[in-house]
């Protein structure tokens, strides 16, 4: 089934001097120029490139020899973020400062110049274009007080496009989220899954219509597409991207079967976790990324430490970009229960279809055996969700094969009606506190 093109087709054909449709062949040769002058300005500039570098070839003859550049690590960014500039620190306009509760030591540091964040205002200007017209009003769920903010640059795209982008506050009540697309007359709403899904399920939601939404900065479960489709009468599109990408990775199509990458900026690979080989198209593993296009802080073969691949053949969309898959979680975000890995995706997937629920944090202890318990919040007037929540983990492999092992114990639990508050802005994933050198990772965003 057929559906209409990407525009980030045409607008990266343009970006590389061609003309849609895109030529897939002219497209690579302009990635690998892109590379050797960011390989030369990151020797020239980056003390630290000048180093991790020194080994590696001057340019490369192909896309095919990436293998020979080192990889980069988030360490990097937070042992020496100042070596990586390339620019002076009076250049940078914007420093993005990342906590994790999960490490210890100095948080990351990303950096940005004034045409790094124009490189981002570009691509959310032509990605929202997928499904925002001119005149339309944008409810904005996301942070956006600060100059630079994703939410701050999201409302100046939109307004090179000439929708309104309309911020509001990303920890407000489902009731004040309702009244403000209300009296805004909001169409397009781009916030999170759990802000989603919260909006979705609440009485006071019931009345709410868009034709689109955008859900990114986490996973994004199928049942809470599924469910904010159903109560808004919408389609729910998917976003991928993260800081140290400048904020936009890539976007679905009409399609809806994976993210069109922002290719003029970003070379992105998949690789072998544990070899750092490259993969073909199709097969599994690291995603990878080296910006092509950022002169303040380039980043060369960037581990990011999501999973995912490269689906295989052509999208119906008919570009010629590639389509990496839904991003479902991070490598590290996987914990081991009797050999087998479980991941935030897996509960959510399973979990989500319960009927009132809106969130839940999981935490993984030990005593005798592995215990998982579940603390599970719920919209006003929903039945007790603890038992339908119960046979469902009891139903993921994972659990069920430690269940049967006698090597884990479940326990779930309802705080109660959570849902009159706001939704938690928060990174879900599996807090894993079994021992010394456990993942101790308060689920943050």
């Amino acid at each position: 089934m057929s559906a209409p093109l990407t525009p980030l087709e045409p607008w990266i054909a343009a970006r590389i001097g061609g003309a849609a449709p895109l030529d897939r062949a002219a497209l690579e040769r302009w990635q690998l120029e892109r590379l050797a002058a960011t390989l030369r300005l990151a020797r020239a500039r980056s003390p630290f490139y000048r180093a991790h570098l020194a080994g590696a070839p001057e340019r490369l003859a192909s896309l095919d020899e990436l293998a020979r550049l080192p990889f980069t690590t988030a360490q990097a960014l937070r042992d020496r973020p100042l070596q990586l500039l390339c620019v002076s620190q009076d250049a940078i306009q914007r420093i993005v400062t990342l906590d994790s509760s999960g490490t210890t030591g100095a948080p990351k540091r990303v950096a940005f110049t004034r045409e790094d964040q124009e490189l981002t205002l570009d691509f959310f200007h032509i990605g929202m274009a997928t499904f925002t017209a001119p005149g339309d009003r944008v409810l904005i769920m996301l942070p956006g007080a600060t100059p630079g903010s994703v939410g701050d640059l999201l409302a100046t795209a939109l307004s090179r496009l000439g929708a309104e982008g309309v911020l509001h506050d990303p920890l407000a009540a489902p009731g004040a989220t309702a009244k403000a697309i209300a009296a805004t007359g909001a169409s397009v709403l781009v916030g999170t899954p759990t802000q989603a899904l919260l909006l979705a399920r609440h009485p006071a939601g019931a009345g709410v219509r868009l034709r689109a939404a955008l859900l990114t900065s986490d996973h994004v479960p199928r049942a809470v597409v599924a469910a904010a489709e159903a109560a808004w009468g919408c389609v729910v599109y998917n976003h991928y991207g993260m800081t140290e990408m400048g904020l936009g990775g890539g976007v679905e199509c009409a399609a809806r079967r994976g993210y069109h990458l922002r290719e003029a900026d970003l070379l992105v690979e998949i690789v072998d976790p544990a070899s750092g080989r490259r993969l073909p198209e199709g097969e599994p593993g690291e995603i990878v990324f080296t910006t092509l296009t950022r002169g303040g802080m380039p980043l060369v073969r960037y581990r990011t430490g999501d999973a995912g691949r490269f689906a295989p053949g052509r999208c119906p969309c008919g570009t010629s970009l590639k389509t990496l898959e839904r991003v479902t979680h991070r490598l590290g975000g996987r914990v081991a229960l009797a050999g087998a890995p479980l991941t935030m995706a897996d509960l959510d997937e399973a979990l989500f279809p319960v009927e009132g629920l809106v969130d839940f944090t999981a935490t993984l202890t030990r005593a005798e055996r592995d215990h998982l318990g579940l603390e599970l919040r719920a919209v006003p007037g929903a039945a007790d969700p603890c038992a339908a929540v119960h046979a469902a983990l009891e139903r993921i492999a994972p659990i069920s094969r430690a269940l049967a092992l006698g090597q884990l114990s479940l326990s779930v639990r309802s705080s109660g009606e959570g849902g009159s508050a706001g939704p938690t802005l928060r990174k879900r994933t599996i807090a894993d506190l079994r021992g010394e050198g456990a993942s101790h990772q308060t689920l943050t965003g």
